[in-house]
């Protein structure tokens, strides 16, 4: 049977049995349901940190609805003030990423509270496979967040929640395309049976693509960046009673996705598995003590096959089937103490057991476990009426590293309309496998002796609102990195290079201002600028990859008890320099790109069926997403190449709501 044939029987498997019982017994008014309140320590950390003084900024639903997206890229690049996220080859690829000035590693990715970043390669970034359409909300926590989130979020934390539990049965089905031959499908329907609650979700999305970079060779025949990616979900939540829930959350991702390049390519993609599972204990009284136990499994699996053109054929550089991929599990545990008047305590477990392997960079299958002790304390209303405040410590033994980091935050009203508020502290980046356990002859060896990087943090904040309809604030942020890994070739023992901590900083600091208003009952606008100067010590220059300016802004028509509406956004990006071989430093910024988004319902009030349409670079802008370099055919001279961002195309949608 063929793939799509076998993703598209499965979905329906899934989704048509429980969206008929739902369409028989949900009433016609139903459609816009109130999600019931997550009864979770783990899931309302994002939105108990921000209490605290944590930046936190939250993606919902039906903002990536009305804008049309077809990723969780596109959504955040959009919508999130203060990150810039760039794909290198349109939806589902590989992205550079900067949070308030980050470096693309320092940013811990999670779905579902399940940490999914690659371990292999720290700055692989692990969002190439995650879809728009499942997603409840996206949280993103800027600046340190050690304390809860362990390792890789030095800069913040992006988690991703799918489909929430609803006390009421509810679903939507989907179904579109667009340009480069790009066809969607999406539905999800979730509900409850007494103490049951359950969500099932499917997805998936294809294309042909478009023709990834601007220059090409010859000897480059697959010019078009294609993907097929499929997701299927299901959850799973018992109210034992009305305090105490058990809960299982899966996620299965099967997807080809084509690994490109300007010249010799013939045929290259990864054909990817991967799996996220979880399950959960969550005892959530008014009382003294409540507490979540959580075990979770991350399995990536990747096959790899490359073959390039050569002067008499066909060369298969990786065979059909060449491996790389890892296996990630663990389990952890909060509890919540009220223990007296004035205060709260939290304290956690934390076990991280990892495990990968690559068959083309070679990488030596060994074994990381990690070990984590957490504690804060938070201060209540009941000491200071207008403030909050924690204090908190993280001990993490791990591959003969161990590494101590604290966290304090605080937010204070200074009127109802005016607050301060700021987290300072210490994170942490464990050494990936590759700097660990790499043993290829061809490239840097890894150092299993490595320490894990430490970075001191600090964001401050102020913000306010001027009457109903107006909501600012500043930020200014600073981030200092030690310990940097990196590669050396001043061991005699490794005349190659050697992977070792190195005594350079990296050193960030810059501001963000946002503003969000409500013009009138039928416009709304949401603005964002951000400045960051991120630059390795002793150096005038800013990091590669990194802007040093960039804005967004979006511009919402949603009139009053109408049943249209209109989104158009903008996103600036200022100075972006990259270090190219044979080219030298080079400026591939200052450009801005115009998405425009539309809906209707076609049956009025009712809201049952609903057009969308997105058009994506209005003005057709040619920019480029990342630069590189390589030989010419049949020369040692090099062609300079753009990763292309994605050129004006346009899609098309048609849900039924139920």
């Amino acid at each position: 049977m063929p793939k799509t044939i076998s993703h598209a029987a499965i979905a329906a498997a899934l989704l048509c049995p429980l969206a008929a019982y739902a369409a028989d017994d949900a009433p016609a008014n139903n459609v816009d349901q109130v999600v019931i309140t997550a009864k979770s320590l783990e899931e309302t950390l994002p939105q108990e940190l921000s209490r605290y003084g944590s930046d936190v900024a939250i993606v919902t639903a039906q903002e990536i609805r009305n804008g049309g997206f077809v990723d969780t890229v596109q959504a955040l690049q959009t919508l999130t003030p203060g990150l810039y996220i760039a794909p290198s080859a349109g939806p589902f690829s590989y992205v550079d990423l900067s949070l308030q000035g980050s470096r693309t590693q320092d940013v811990l990715w999670t779905v579902d509270g399940v940490r999914i970043n690659n371990r292999l390669y720290n700055s692989t970034t692990p969002v190439d496979t995650l879809p728009a359409s499942m997603i409840e909300r996206i949280e993103v926590l800027k600046g340190g967040q050690g304390l809860f989130y362990g390792t890789q979020a030095s800069a913040g934390v992006i988690n991703v929640v799918t489909r929430a539990f609803s006390d009421t049965t509810s679903g939507e089905l989907t179904v579109g395309g667009g340009g480069f031959k790009t066809v969607h499908a999406d539905g999800y329907v979730r509900g409850a049976l007494g103490r049951h609650k359950y969500v099932v979700y499917a997805n998936k999305d294809e294309s042909d693509g478009f023709e990834q970079y601007d220059v090409f060779q010859p000897s480059a025949i697959d010019r078009k960046r294609g993907y097929d990616v499929v997701t299927l979900g299901a959850k799973y939540g018992f109210d034992v009673t009305d305090d105490l829930r058990v809960s299982a959350n899966y996620q299965h991702t099967d997807a080809r996705l084509d690994n490109l390049s300007p010249r010799l390519v013939r045929k290259s993609y990864n054909d990817r598995d991967e799996d996220i599972l979880s399950a959960r204990l969550d005892y959530t009284p008014a009382g003294v003590a409540q507490f979540f136990l959580k075990g979770y499994l991350h399995d990536w699996d990747t096959t790899y096959e490359n073959v390039q053109n050569g002067a008499s054929g066909p060369v298969v550089v990786y065979p059909a089937g060449t491996y790389w991929g890892y296996r990630d599990y663990g389990a952890g545990a909060l509890v919540k103490l009220n223990l007296n008047k004035g205060f709260e305590y939290e304290l956690g477990y934390d076990f991280q057991n990892f495990k990968g392997r690559d068959e083309v960079l070679l990488i030596d299958g060994q074994t990381e476990k990690v070990h984590a002790l957490i504690a804060q304390v938070r201060t209540t209303p009941d000491l200071i009426k207008n403030a909050l405040f924690t204090a908190g410590v993280r001990y993490n033994r791990g591959q003969g590293s161990d590494t101590t980091v604290w966290t304090a935050s605080g937010h204070y009203d200074v009127t109802p309309s005016f607050y301060v508020e700021g987290v300072g502290g210490t994170s942490f980046l464990l050494p990936d496998a590759e700097q660990l356990f790499a043993i290829d002859p061809e490239s840097t060896r890894g150092n299993p002796n490595l320490k894990a990087e430490e970075s001191k943090n600090l964001n401050v904040s102020a913000g306010g609102a001027f009457g109903e309809a107006v909501r600012w604030k500043l930020t200014g942020f600073a981030r200092r990195i030690d310990n940097l890994i990196s590669d050396t070739y001043d061991n005699p023992a490794y005349p190659e290079s050697l992977y070792v901590n190195v005594a350079g900083q990296v050193r960030v600091s810059g501001a963000e201002g946002v503003v969000q208003a409500r013009l009138s009952d039928a416009f709304s606008v949401n603005a964002s600028y951000t400045h960051t100067r991120s630059r390795q010590q002793g150096s005038s220059l800013q990091r590669d990859r990194t802007p040093t300016d960039f804005a967004k802004a979006s511009l919402s028509f949603a009139p009053t008890g109408k049943t249209y509406g209109a989104d158009v956004s903008a996103t600036w990006t200022g100075g972006i320099y990259q270090t190219v071989s044979g080219f030298g430093r080079l400026n591939y910024g200052d450009f801005v790109v115009v998405d425009l988004a539309a809906h209707v319902f076609l049956d009025g009030q009712a809201r049952h069926h609903r057009l969308g349409l997105r058009l994506q670079n209005l003005f057709d802008k040619d920019y480029a997403a990342r630069l590189g370099s390589a030989p010419k055919d049949g020369s040692t001279s090099r062609f300079l190449y753009r990763n292309l961002g994605v050129p004006r195309n346009v899609g098309v949608r048609y849900s039924y709501a139920f």
